[in-house]
C-alpha cells in the first residue's frame, strides 16, 4: 500500500511540469536584506576567485540553496539533512547504536569518503571534527566535519562545488567544496519556534503513537555598525531532540535457571553474589550449595527432572554443570525466559535495545559582521560556540551473561553512552582594496571536543563496588589557519583575473584518558589486577571483566597530545579571452611537517558555443593530507587471553608495534579527476538545464584495517605481537586505489502568472565508486592472506555500496499571495547490507553473500501562511507515506532488535514525521 502511495505521488510530481533542483527559490514574502547581497539563486562565488557569475556560466558545477527563506517550509532544521533532502549528490543519515557517531551524522559527496569533502564558512576553511568514525557505518576510519554544530538558522544560503578542488583550497576537496554563506541581515529580530515528532505505527518499538519528539528555537538579530555598510548579525538556536525506538522484541534467551534461583533468594533476602567473589576460591562453597538446593525447590516452571538434576548436585562443580546455558537448547533457555518474565511481572520489550535516533540537546550561538575602517578597509569577524549533549543506547547486558553482575543489576542493565561535544570557531580578518588589488588577511581558529561520558553501566570486575557512571575520557581537536590572498583583474582581452595567496596552518590532536575505572581490571581484593592476583567470578568460574561496559575509557596509554603544521602557496589566473571562452588556470603547493610536500593542478573552462548554451569542462589533480586524527588514534583494551595479559585493539601509525611490523607511515591520498558537462538556458520557458559527468581516480586510500589476529599473521609479524603483548591489532594505513564515475544532471523551470509563482525542482545523481588494482599489504604483514584483512568484505560494502548510487530530487514550490505549498520526491537508491548472511536461505554463506536493501520514494510535503507580514506558520510532514528501508533478514537483527539496516546510508528509520513551526519577525 505504501509503495501504491509512493508511485501515485511520484506520478503527480512528474505531471506537475519540468522540474529544477540546484535551491529552494522564494517561497514566503520576508524583509529584504539591508545589507545587500546578491541573488543566491543566479550567482555563485564557490570555485572561482574572480568574483560572482552567474551558475550557469560557472566551468564548474555549483548548486546553491537558499537557506535563508526556504527555512521556514522545510521538514528538516539541520544542515547535514537539510542538504541530504534537496541535494542528490549528498549524503547524510542518521545513525544508531555506532558510539560517538550517533550523535554526529558522517557527510559524503558524490559518493567519497566524509573526510573527501572541504567545508567552508564565508569562504573560509573550517576545521573538522576530533571523532574518529570507527565502528561499522558508511565512513568507517575517516574523519569529517561537524556540519550540525553550525545552526542552519544562520546561513544565508549554502554552495556546493561538485569538482575537485585541492588545486584551490588545499586539502580534502577532493570530491568538491562545501560553502556556509553567513547571514548578514540588519534591522530585524526573525525567529521560528519548530515542534514536531514520529506519528507511526513503528513508534516505541512498532507499538505506536508519537516519539522523537522535537523541539527547536531559533532566534536571529541583526543591526548595522555606523553608516558605511557595517553590521553584525547573530544567531541562537536550541534543540532538545527525543530519541526514537524502532527495536523489535528481544527473541532471545534472557534468563537461564542460576539467574531464577538467584531471584527467589533475594527476594528472601539473600543476594547469592555476595557469598563469593571467586567462585572456585570461596570458602563457604556448602553454603552456596545449601541455598541453591533451597531456594531452587521456589522455581515452580523447572522441570521434576531438573530439580532432581539440582537436588543431587552436592558441590559448585556439579551444580555448574547442571545449570550452565550449554546444557540447554535455545528453546528451553527461551521457556525459562518467558516463564521468569512473568514471574517478574516483565515482558522481553523490557529487555528491547535503544535502536533509533540519540538523545540530544543542542545549543548554538553564532556571529557575522564587518566594520568598515575606510572607504576601501574592512575589518571582519564570524565564529560560533555549540554545546551538544547526546545520550544513545548500547548493547543490553542481559542478566545471562558473564559482563553482567546480577549481584547489583538482577535483571541486567541498558547501558548508555553520553557524549558532550563542544564547538568553538573564532574567525577576524581584514580586506580591502590597495593598487587595484583586492587583499585579504585573515586568521580563523577553531576546536571540536568529544568528552565521553558513559551511563546506566557497570566495571563489572569491581563487582559491589563498581560506580554506575564514568568518565571515560576524551577527543580534541585544534586547528588554525592564516590565510593572505591577493586578486586582481586586468582589462586584457575580455578580462584577466590574477589571484595569488599563502596558508598556514597549525593542527593539534589530543586523546584524554578516563578515570582509571573505566579502563582498568580489578582483582578479588579490589586492586587493579596485575595478571597474577586472582581475578572475581561469576557463578560459573568466567571471569568478570573490567573497564565501564559498553565503552571502555581511554587508557594512559592512549593519551597523546600532538600537533603539526603545513604551509602552502597557489596561484590562480581566469582568462577570459573573449566573451565566448574562459579558461581558468591554479596550482597550488602544500608542505606538511609530518609527511612531506604535494603540488597539484587544475585546468577549467567554459566555452559559450550559443548565447544561451555553454560546454564546460575540468581536469585535476588532487590530494588529501592524513588526518592527524588518524596518525595518532590509539585505543586499547587487556584481555586476559592463553594464560597472559595481552593488548587488542587500534594501534596508531607511529606505534611502537606500528615500527616493528615495518608499517609504512602514512602518506597522502592522491587523485585525478575530470568533469565535463553543458549548461542550457531557454529564457522564453524559464528553463535551465545543466548535466556534468566525472570521474576521480584516488590513489593510496587510507582506511581502517580489520583486526590482525596473532594466530593469522607470519612467523616474523608473530615475534613482534609476543615482544609488545598484543594478541589482535588493527591500523590506519594506504591500503587501496578507488575510482568514482557519475553523472550530475540539474533541471529547473519557473512559471509566473496571475500572482502564482511555482519553481519545479529536479536532479539527479548517479555515482559508482569501486576498489581498483592490488591491496597495498606492507611490512611483516604483506600477505596474500592478509589482503582480506586489510580490506574486508564489509568495508568493501561500506565504501562502494552502503550509499545509494541513484539519488534524485523531485521538487515544486507553490506560493500565491500569502500562501505557498511545498512537495518534494526524492529517490533512495538501493543499497547493499554488510553483513555477511545466507541470504538466498541454501544453507551456504558465500563470501560475499548480502542482503540487498530496496529503493524507495519518500515524500515530503509542507504548507506555510503568513497571517501578517511579521508572523506566519507553516505544518508539514516529511515521509509522508511512512516509508521504511527494507527490513533485516533475520540473520542480521540481533535476535529482533535490528528490524532495518544499520550499516547503510539512505534516509533513516524514523519513519513519518509531522512539524509545525511557528515563524515570526520584528
Amino acid at each position: 500500500m505504501n509503495n501504491k502511495k509512493t508511485i501515485l505521488s511520484a506520478s503527480v510530481l512528474f505531471f506537475l511540469g519540468v522540474f529544477t533542483y540546484g535551491q529552494e527559490k522564494d517561497s514566503i514574502k520576508a524583509h529584504k536584506d539591508t545589507i545587500k547581497t546578491n541573488t543566491v539563486e543566479e550567482v555563485v562565488v564557490l570555485g572561482s576567485r574572480a568574483g560572482a557569475r552567474s551558475k550557469v556560466d560557472s566551468p564548474v558545477p555549483v548548486d546553491v540553496f537558499n537557506v535563508k527563506e526556504s527555512s521556514i517550509i522545510l521538514p528538516q532544521t539541520n544542515i547535514g539533512q537539510i542538504l541530504n533532502a534537496v541535494a542528490p549528490s549528498f549524503t547524510s543519515t542518521i545513525q544508531t547504536n555506532s558510539d560517538g557517531t550517533d550523535h554526529l551524522d558522517p557527510a559524503q559527496l558524490r559518493g567519497l569518503g566524509p573526510d573527501q569533502v572541504l567545508v567552508l564558512v564565508n569562504g573560509k576553511r573550517r576545521h573538522t571534527s576530533a571523532l574518529v568514525n570507527v565502528n561499522g557505518t558508511p565512513g568507517r576510519g575517516t574523519v569529517g566535519t561537524d556540519l550540525n554544530a553550525i545552526p542552519s538558522f544562520a546561513l544565508n544560503r549554502i554552495e556546493v562545488l561538485r569538482d575537485g578542488a585541492s588545486a584551490q583550497y588545499g586539502s580534502d576537496a577532493i570530491a568538491g567544496v562545501i560553502n556556509l554563506d553567513l547571514k548578514r541581515d540588519t534591522g530585524k529580530l526573525a525567529g521560528q519556534i519548530s515542534y514536531g515528532g514520529n506519528l507511526t505505527p513503528t513508534a516505541n518499538d512498532h507499538t505506536g503513537d508519537f516519539d522523537g519528539q522535537n523541539i527547536q528555537l531559533d532566534l536571529n538579530y541583526g543591526n548595522k555598525i555606523g553608516t558605511k555598510g557595517g553590521f553584525f548579525n547573530i544567531t541562537w538556536s536550541s534543540q532538545f531532540r527525543n530519541p526514537t525506538y524502532r527495536a523489535g522484541t528481544e527473541s532471545g534467551p534472557i534468563y537461564n535457571p542460576y539467574n531464577a534461583i538467584e531471584q527467589r533468594a533475594l527476594n528472601d533476602g539473600v543476594n547469592l553474589s555476595s557469598l563469593f567473589t571467586n567462585i572456585g576460591s570461596t570458602p563457604n562453597s556448602q553454603q552456596i550449595v545449601n541455598y541453591i538446593h533451597q531456594y531452587a525447590q521456589n522455581v515452580s516452571y523447572f522441570s521434576q527432572g531438573l530439580q532432581n538434576d539440582i537436588q543431587g548436585a552436592n558441590t559448585i562443580s556439579a551444580l555448574q554443570n547442571v545449570l550452565k546455558s550449554a546444557n540447554f537448547t535455545r528453546e528451553q533457555l527461551n521457556y525459562f525466559t518467558d516463564q521468569e518474565l512473568a514471574y517478574r511481572g516483565q515482558t522481553r520489550k523490557d529487555f528491547n535495545m535503544q535502536v533509533g535516533q540519540s538523545k540530544l540537546n543542542n545549543h548554538q550561538l553564532f556571529v557575522n559582521a564587518e566594520i568598515p575602517v575606510s572607504d576601501n578597509w574592512k575589518v571582519y569577524t564570524f565564529g560560533g560556540y555549540s554545546i551538544r549533549h547526546g545520550t544513545s543506547g548500547g548493547f543490553y547486558r542481559r542478566p545471562s551473561e558473564s559482563r553482567t553482575f546480577t549481584g547489583l543489576y538482577p535483571n541486567g542493565y541498558l547501558p548508555q553512552i553520553g557524549t558532550d561535544i563542544q564547538d568553538i570557531s573564532l574567525a577576524a580578518g581584514i580586506k580591502g582594496k590597495w593598487e587595484g588589488w583586492n587583499i585579504d588577511f585573515s586568521n580563523t581558529y577553531g576546536q571540536n571536543s568529544f568528552t565521553y561520558n558513559i551511563q546506566n553501566t557497570g566495571n563489572t570486575s569491581l563487582r559491589f563496588a563498581s560506580p554506575r557512571e564514568f568518565n571515560a575520557g576524551g577527543l580534541r581537536f585544534s586547528q588554525n589557519t592564516i590565510n593572505l590572498d591577493f586578486s586582481k583583474k586586468y582589462d586584457v582581452w575580455e578580462g584577466i583575473n590574477v589571484a595569488f595567496g599563502g596558508e598556514h596552518r597549525y593542527e593539534n590532536f589530543k586523546i584524554t584518558q578516563g578515570e582509571e575505572a573505566s579502563y582498568a581490571t580489578y582483582d578479588v581484593s579490589g586492586n587493579v589486577w596485575n595478571g597474577n592476583s586472582v581475578r572475581p567470578t561469576d557463578f560459573f568460574g568466567a571471569s568478570l571483566p573490567g573497564g565501564s561496559q559498553v565503552f571502555n575509557g581511554f587508557k594512559p596509554g592512549n593519551a597523546v597530545d600532538k600537533n603539526r603544521q603545513s604551509v602552502a602557496a597557489y596561484a590562480d589566473v581566469e582568462f577570459n579571452f573573449t566573451n565566448w571562452l574562459l579558461v581558468d588556470a591554479a596550482a597550488r603547493y602544500e608542505n606538511y611537517s609530518d609527511f612531506g610536500s604535494t603540488f597539484n593542478y587544475k585546468l577549467a573552462s567554459r566555452i559559450k558555443v550559443a548565447p544561451d548554451f555553454n560546454v564546460r569542462f575540468a581536469g585535476s589533480t588532487g590530494f588529501r593530507a592524513p588526518s592527524i586524527h588518524q596518525i595518532y588514534y590509539n585505543v586499547t583494551s587487556t584481555l586476559f587471553t592463553n594464560n597472559q595479559l595481552l593488548e587488542v585493539g587500534t594501534f596508531s601509525n607511529d606505534s611502537q608495534l606500528a615500527g616493528l611490523l615495518d608499517m609504512p607511515k602514512l602518506k597522502q591520498e592522491t587523485s585525478k579527476s575530470a568533469s565535463v558537462g553543458f549548461t542550457y538556458r531557454i529564457p522564453s520557458a524559464s528553463l535551465t538545464f545543466t548535466a556534468d559527468g566525472y570521474f576521480t581516480r584516488i590513489d593510496n586510500r587510507i582506511i581502517l584495517t580489520d583486526q590482525f589476529l596473532r594466530a593469522n599473521v607470519p612467523q616474523k609479524a608473530q615475534e613482534a605481537y609476543d615482544q609488545l603483548g598484543i594478541n589482535a591489532a588493527q591500523f590506519f594505513t594506504n591500503a587501496i586505489d578507488t575510482e568514482t564515475k557519475g553523472v550530475d544532471v540539474v533541471i529547473s523551470h519557473n512559471v509566473r502568472f496571475s500572482g502564482i509563482k511555482l519553481d519545479n525542482n529536479f536532479a539527479i545523481n548517479l555515482n559508482k565508486t569501486k576498489q581498483v588494482g592490488d591491496i597495498h599489504s606492507a611490512g611483516l604483514l604483506q600477505s596474500p592472506q592478509l589482503e582480506k584483512v586489510y580490506f574486508s568484505e564489509k568495508s568493501r560494502v561500506y565504501l562502494e555500496e552502503a550509499v545509494p548510487r541513484v539519488k534524485a530530487s523531485l521538487s515544486h514550490t507553490l506560493s500565491w499571495k500569502n500562501a505557498s505549498l511545498y512537495l518534494r520526491n526524492t529517490y533512495f537508491g538501493k543499497v547493499t547490507g554488510a553483513d555477511i548472511i545466507d541470504v538466498n536461505g541454501d544453507g551456504i554463506i558465500d563470501f560475499n553473500e548480502h542482503q540487498q536493501i530496496g529503493d524507495k520514494i519518500i515524500t515530503d510535503l509542507s504548507a506555510a501562511y503568513q497571517f501578517t507580514k511579521n508572523v506566519g506558520l507553516t505544518l508539514g510532514v516529511n515521509n509522508l507515506f511512512d516509508i521504511y528501508p527494507t527490513k533485516n533478514l533475520t540473520a542480521s537483527t540481533n535476535n529482533d532488535q535490528f528490524i532495518y539496516s544499520r550499516s547503510t546510508s539512505q534516509f533513516g528509520q524514523n519513519g513519518r514525521y509531522v512539524f509545525a513551526r511557528l515563524n515570526f519577525n520584528f
